[in-house]
């Protein structure tokens, strides 16, 4: 329960900050893990300590439920190079990468899920091309898994505004 509730943490923060430390491997079929890959994924919330920034519940779920989905050969992006590429730009830019989170939330008009999507998406658009060429295998993933995620999140919500918001997140990065 423990390692699941971290895994979830780690993935949920990752989501919104950063495209390389989306792609979780599913514990089901999952190789293990390179050493810079399992401290990306135990640590990258630590690095990224935002205030304001709220993540939905629901959008936690739909999140590490394509998380949870990711196919062996998506899980192949996880190597060494890229994860130590990840988290020496994380603890680089992490405080940048917060306070550019909770300046963009605490902005956004709407209710939660509108202000998690603006905020995910104009972040996630000014900090993914800073992000090192070695974790665009990450990345591509992590695109993946937010298409879907954002994708299932517009298709199922009842409010118009949270719709659109993941409707327009789902293609904004």
């Amino acid at each position: 329960m423990a390692l699941r509730h971290t895994l979830r943490r780690t993935v949920l923060a990752a989501a919104v900050l950063s495209a390389s430390v989306l792609t979780v491997p599913s514990p089901a079929h999952a190789a293990p893990l390179p050493p810079a890959c399992q401290d990306a994924l135990l640590k990258t919330l630590d690095k990224f300590p935002v205030t304001y920034f709220t993540v939905p519940e629901k959008a936690k779920n739909a999140l590490f439920d394509e998380v949870g989905a990711l196919s062996e050969a998506d899980q192949e992006a996880f190597t060494q190079p890229a994860c130590t590429a990840w988290n020496n730009w994380a603890t680089a830019n992490g405080q940048a990468v917060a306070t550019d989170l909770d300046n963009r939330y605490q902005k956004a008009a709407g209710g939660v899920c509108v202000k998690f999507a603006a905020s995910s998406v104009g972040t996630l658009k000014k900090f993914a091309p800073q992000i090192p060429e070695k974790t665009r295998g990450l990345e591509k993933v992590a695109k993946k898994v937010w298409q879907n995620a954002m994708g299932k999140l517009s298709a199922q919500a009842t409010n118009a505004d949270c719709r659109k918001a993941y409707d327009g997140a789902k293609a904004g990065w």
